[in-house]
């Protein structure tokens, strides 16, 4: 038996294997992009889609959920594997990728992904707006026991050393260097899996001491990005990435 063997490619026909997009409710040719970053551990494959993408989708907005591994808080493979998956889902809607505007929206090391993308995408994003992100990466190194094995799986081997790395990777350290876009953070003061005062405040203190348009959401009583008990807030969260993608802020 001859066997045929296929090198895995991100196209348009494949993107489906690389990344969850609400395309098959979308209401018309997308006007612009959101693409919402998972947390630590997220490995499987979606299949549905939840409140922010049905909003979005009822919008003209593509929403696009790269499966850029469980692990990677945005290292330099996950920023170009996004990068990737960006381009061919503008190639599969007809969209110049250079012309199409980019919100990115995530939770907790979603979160972080999002203010690292935000800094190294190769096309700089409309707006950034996080849930409970990892803000001072260096901390967070060793914030939990089940961290460290992480970090060290997604940096070493790299040209620059763990520790380099690190610090290349913690917005709160990279703050003077962010882009001058709009920002939203949110976070529970009951979040026990990111310090909130660690990360979030300080990383918010910062970026307002540069002088940097930014807005803090601070929550009392919710836990690590659960924003189901308080849904008031969760609909203040999802108007605000529908208002970014439609231009209405």
């Amino acid at each position: 038996m001859e066997l045929k063997y296929t090198v895995p490619q991100i196209t348009p026909d494949t993107l489906e294997y690389y990344a969850h997009t609400n395309h098959e409710i979308l209401v018309g040719t997308p006007k612009s992009i959101v693409l919402i970053f998972h947390g630590l551990g997220s490995c499987g494959m979606k299949h549905d889609n939840g409140d922010l993408e049905r909003r979005l989708a009822e919008n003209g907005v593509l929403s696009i959920f790269p499966y850029y591994g469980p692990w990677s808080w945005m290292n330099a493979q996950a920023v170009r594997y996004v990068d990737t998956v960006i381009e061919v889902a503008c190639a599969r809607h007809g969209l110049d990728p250079d012309k199409t505007p980019i919100v990115i929206e995530g939770g907790s090391m979603g979160g972080h992904s999002a203010l690292i993308y935000t800094r190294y995408a190769k096309r700089t994003p409309k707006a950034c707006v996080t849930n409970c992100p990892v803000c001072d990466f260096a901390f967070h190194a060793t914030e939990r026991e089940d961290l460290p094995r992480t970090i060290y799986l997604a940096f070493e081997g790299t040209e620059c050393s763990l520790e380099e790395e690190i610090m290349l990777h913690s917005a709160y350290h990279l703050a003077p260097t962010m882009p001058d876009i709009p920002y939203v953070i949110l976070h529970g003061d009951k979040d026990g899996a990111v310090n909130k005062e660690i990360h979030s405040d300080r990383f918010v203190k910062a970026m307002r001491e540069l002088g940097r348009n930014i807005e803090y959401i601070e929550v009392e009583g919710m836990e690590h990005c659960w924003l189901e008990p308080f849904p008031e807030v969760k609909e203040k969260y999802i108007s605000t990435i529908v208002d970014f993608a439609t231009g209405k802020r």
